[in-house]
């Protein structure tokens, strides 16, 4: 249990005892935040208020494309296995949002009767009506890679007008409203369909502000040779530069994420790095599953007090008596000049401040005369909680962290890969030969050798200063070569036999080949001269 809120002047209660972090979470927001999110009218403008699920919930995934790129696929190639309403087929197939979560039994609960289930973070997707909830489900079902995280597959997107008009719902929001509360955003694309619909360009700008969260996967690379992947890749960054709007370039994985042999083998190892680097992404997710939660609380906080901003200078700005409806138009107009107003006198930067265009025509339907004026002891509560108690709740983030064990994703695909000749780099770089009764070194040795007898050897071995004459050659820096030399070096006894110096020129060669250098020399690599000493010495 930990100890950190300290005394809170408003209850005059003693410091608070929590059990998680969770806890700690729940309760900056219910005492510190809730109440100007009440005051200011912030659920009606932004975001509904949080409950106790969406501080417990696991980390989730938000997978979003168009049609036929991949998303039920790439679900069922993490869990290698099928889950409740999955259908897969190159027309649109998927026309729900499905929320593929971890049950003891497989099963699907629908909408309405998902919405008013406590333990799931969904209760306040009730307000986008019966249209979306008749489109929404949650598929259970018992599997291992769901005990660590959930999934969400969306509708795939089409192009036209039609079918944004046929929804039923606000689609773009029902996205942003996901957006705020998982933990990675994957978008997918085809390598035969790379153009972004105009609904497609409205679901990705409806992610702004949760850039962090968006990974990108290339999906299907395999049916494209090597010269057209780079076209391919080169366009979709054209493409995605067009739509979001930051100065770091997105991440892109490229792979063939299903089960299936691949059409072309020619970038197989290209597409293993990929996958291997994807998968690490999201282990990580359980991991960092708190960070994000403060880190997305941070960012509300941010918000709900330039909200609080906003409305206050709107009411101050009315008109006691008459004209009121003319001085709201004159306001709404003025909008973007209000906010500049508003960076300058509270010192907050331009962007923390809502989209202005969206802000005008919300506000459109509100009386501004019955608004709240500033009160300035809840903004001081957010100013508090954003400059001391949110330090203190990182030290209970790091202390749970180390009085726990790793978490990471495991089963399913996750675990394809973990052991034996398939792991990602095995009988690869410095794991060359491990499984060779044979030291993978002596098939080089003789023309090694033929380098270590230049060097002047005395009694067998050559000095440091005439192997670094050597070494340096690689053109490999020197922190990089200390290393080799600490690998090679055995004995320890500051210069190299010919087994030592031509294992040092193996890893010279690892090390230009790309590869990582290993922290400790393993087995198979130890020359057969050193290995009595140092294996059998005990």
């Amino acid at each position: 249990m930990f100890s950190w809120l300290g005394k809170d002047p408003g209850r005059g209660k003693d410091g608070d005892v929590l059990e998680s972090v969770a806890d700690g979470l729940k309760s900056l927001y219910t005492r510190r935040l809730l109440p100007l999110e009440e005051y200011y009218q912030f659920h009606n403008f932004h975001s509904p208020a949080l409950e106790d699920a969406d501080f417990v919930n696991k980390p989730m995934i938000l997978l979003v494309g168009q049609y036929s790129t991949g998303k039920t696929t790439f679900i069922r190639y993490l869990l290698e296995q099928d889950f409740p309403g999955m259908r897969i087929g190159p027309e649109p197939t998927t026309d729900s949002f499905i929320a593929v979560m971890n049950g003891d039994t497989e099963g699907v609960i629908p909408g309405n009767a998902l919405v008013v289930d406590p333990k799931k973070p969904f209760r306040k997707l009730n307000s986008f009506g019966n249209a979306f909830l008749n489109r929404f489900l949650c598929a259970q079902l018992p599997n291992q890679v769901l005990k660590s995280i959930s999934i969400i597959d969306t509708p795939g997107i089409l192009s036209g007008e039609k079918q944004r008009i046929s929804r039923g719902y606000d689609f773009t929001q029902v996205l942003q409203w996901f957006a705020e509360r998982v933990d990675r955003i994957i978008l997918l694309f085809d390598a035969h369909k790379l153009d972004i619909s105009d609904e497609f360009s409205e679901a990705i700008k409806a992610f702004r502000g949760q850039d962090d969260k968006i990974r990108v996967v290339l999906n299907k690379a395999d049916q494209v040779d090597t010269q057209q992947l780079m076209r391919v890749y080169g366009a979709l960054m054209w493409s995605l530069g067009k739509v979001i709007n930051t100065p770091e370039v997105v991440r892109v994985y490229i792979g063939s994420f299903w089960s299936k042999p691949l059409q072309n083998t020619e970038n197989r190892k290209l597409f293993e790095m990929e996958a291997h680097d994807l998968f690490k992404d999201i282990q990580s997710l359980p991991r960092n599953a708190a960070l994000r939660k403060l880190n997305d609380l941070i960012k509300r906080a941010r918000l709900a007090k330039v909200h609080a901003y906003i409305i206050s200078h709107l009411k101050k700005e009315m008109p006691a008596m008459f004209g009121k409806e003319n001085k709201k138009k004159e306001l709404i107009s003025k909008l973007p000049e209000i906010y500049i107003q508003l960076q300058r006198e509270h010192h907050i930067s331009p962007g923390d401040f809502p989209d202005v265009k969206k802000m005008q025509d919300q506000l459109q339907i509100y009386d501004f005369s019955k608004f709240h004026p500033l009160k300035p002891k809840l903004i001081e509560a957010v100013d508090n909680m954003l400059a001391n108690k949110i330090a203190s709740l990182m030290n209970v983030i790091r202390m749970e962290e180390n009085s726990m064990p790793p978490q990471a994703v495991q089963g399913g695909a996750f675990n394809g890969n973990l052991e034996g000749p398939f792991n990602q780099g095995y009988g690869e770089g410095a794991g060359e030969g491990v499984d060779d009764e044979e030291w993978v070194v002596a098939k080089d040795k003789p023309k090694y050798d033929e380098i270590f007898y230049t060097l002047s050897p005395v009694n067998g071995k050559i000095s440091g200063a005439s192997a670094k004459k050597d070494m340096l050659n690689s053109k490999l820096p020197n922190t990089v070569l200390g290393k080799i030399w600490k690998l090679a070096d055995c004995d320890k006894d500051g210069m190299l036999d010919d087994e030592e110096f031509a294992l040092a020129r193996h890893l010279i060669k690892v090390k230009l080949e790309g590869y990582e250098l290993p922290n400790e020399l393993p087995s198979h690599l130890v020359p057969p001269s050193h290995r009595k000493n140092t294996f059998f010495s005990e």
